[in-house]
């Protein structure tokens, strides 16, 4: 039986994405999402939990990241999950999971165009040929390492 790797998360950016280039001209956006679920107690009282996940996302779904989403974003990210290793400047051995997206949902809710407001585009892309915009997502890079994006941040939760 094969494995199965897939994560499904609805949540806001922690920050904006940061996107680089990579040589050949490859966008990888990475950046932080909060994911809250809300329960109650034994007592009764409401209890809200926050789980911070590093996203991923390679080429067009990067781009579209660079565009439209910012700190505060509602975005729904299919994917999987990658770990990866490296050494840090004084030779410690660092390690990251964190989720390549395959597909984006952007669920921001539209401005009304009539209060003066720029509307945001409400985009669904993905990673095969279902969305309304296409693109690879790595598939033939799961050997090439995304450099951290800034060390100084590699050592926080998100």
């Amino acid at each position: 039986m094969r494995g199965v790797n897939k994560v499904i998360l609805i949540g806001n950016l922690g920050r904006d994405p940061d996107v680089q280039f990579l040589e050949g001209n490859i966008a990888v956006a990475k950046f932080s999402l909060a994911t809250t679920e809300t329960f109650k107690d034994r007592a009764g009282k409401l209890i809200s939990q926050t789980e911070w996940h590093t996203v991923v996302l390679w080429r067009g779904l990067a781009e579209l990241a660079q565009k439209y989403l910012h700190k505060g974003s509602l975005v729904y990210i299919e994917g999987r999950l990658r770990t990866r290793s490296w050494e840090d400047k004084e030779g410690n051995k660092k390690f990251a999971t964190e989720v390549v997206g395959d597909n984006l949902v952007m669920l921001d809710k539209r401005m009304d165009v009539n209060n003066g407001d720029h509307p945001v585009p409400h985009h669904h892309a993905s990673g095969t040929s279902g969305g309304h915009a296409t693109q690879g997502h790595g598939e033939g890079y799961t050997g090439l390492e995304i450099p951290p994006m800034n060390e100084a941040t590699d050592d926080l939760p998100f």
